[in-house]
């Protein structure tokens, strides 16, 4: 019988680049025989990776990563896959002294295209850099796009949600790491007047209070607001079950692409050029294009560096919901 060959993969930026490394974390385990994969991400992540199967170790950041670089060294293993590449993923690496492959990375690219906005990207998405990565391993990419696994604990029953969004419903991830990646509200009012359709609200606490605002504006009869009462985990089970999904930039886009739903992806500051928009799922791209001053930040910022927020202020809601269409609900 074949030794086992123990992989380590790192990620530990964001809860979407987590969901986007699914891909290889399940080639790696399909195509490399007697493959054992662990995963190292921040301790914040962990409902991410619990319930992965192709995962059998799972190791967290949680401030003290000397401990945590003994830990893996225990492990004894063969490769380090780190699809990261920043300083705190390049010490550990360096650490475990053993062959590592590490993402590359688009830095000098971005600020070419954020700064003179000359757009020398290479059009691939992030997914598909993470399993380029891992190509030297004999790994090709199955066409399956992401993953995600719902423990049955976290399954959201029915009964859970109001009567009014039970069985039909447009899910909205309303939440956004920096201001700049996200709707004003009242554009956000403006978007759920336009899709007329029972809308449950995602999000975490801190964005209960702008769902608050919709609901008061459109009514509960349209409106539930689900921000901050539901895990990540029970979020993603909401977004497994909707018609279809509004989205900015966030992890909870890349987790509607895991189900194969169809997203209307939102862009603001950021661009889908940088390679982080849905995977392998069909999506429309709502975003002020013709802007010259697009994009001002690869990641976001807490406020327009030009003063006029044009990206999400004039950005067009000219857009037919086909889905909609043939049960278009009136709740005026």
């Amino acid at each position: 019988m074949a030794s086992p060959v123990n992989i380590l993969i790192l990620q530990f930026a964001s809860i979407g680049n987590v969901v986007l490394t699914s891909p290889v974390v399940r080639c790696l385990k399909q195509q490399l025989p007697n493959a054992v994969i662990h995963f190292c991400t921040k301790a914040d992540y962990q409902p991410l990776v619990l319930h992965n199967p192709y995962i059998s170790g799972r190791h967290y950041l949680d401030g003290n990563i000397v401990e945590l670089i003994r830990t893996l060294r225990a492990q004894k293993f063969d490769y380090v896959i780190d699809l990261q590449h920043t300083f705190t993923s390049r010490l550990i690496r360096t650490a475990l002294g053993v062959q590592s492959f590490s993402v590359k990375k688009q830095s000098f690219r971005n600020w070419l295209y954020v700064y003179f906005k000359v757009n020398a990207l290479s059009e691939q998405h992030i997914v598909d850099r993470y399993l380029a990565t891992v190509q030297p391993l004999g790994i090709e990419n199955d066409g399956r796009g992401l993953d995600y696994f719902i423990p049955y604990k976290d399954e959201v029953e029915f009964d859970w949600l109001p009567a009014t969004h039970q069985n039909d419903y447009v899910a909205f991830a309303i939440g956004g790491q920096h201001v700049t990646r996200r709707l004003p509200l009242p554009r956000m009012i403006e978007l759920c007047r336009k899709i007329n359709y029972p809308i449950i609200l995602l999000g975490d606490k801190n964005d209960r209070k702008v769902g608050n605002a919709i609901v008061k504006a459109i009514g509960e009869r349209q409106i539930y607001n689900a921000c901050g009462y539901f895990n990540i985990n029970q979020s993603a089970s909401i977004l497994k079950r909707a018609r279809l999904v509004f989205s900015h930039d966030t992890g909870l886009m890349h987790i509607a692409a895991a189900f194969r739903k169809k997203v209307y992806s939102i862009w603001g500051s950021s661009t889908p050029q940088f390679g982080f928009y849905p995977y392998k799922t069909p999506h429309v791209r709502l975003e002020a294009a013709e802007l010259g001053c697009r994009p001002c930040s690869a990641t976001g910022a807490d406020e327009c560096p030009m003063k006029h927020f044009k990206c999400m202020n004039t950005l067009s809601f000219d857009f037919d919901v086909k889905e909609l269409r043939t049960k278009k609900k009136n709740f005026e």
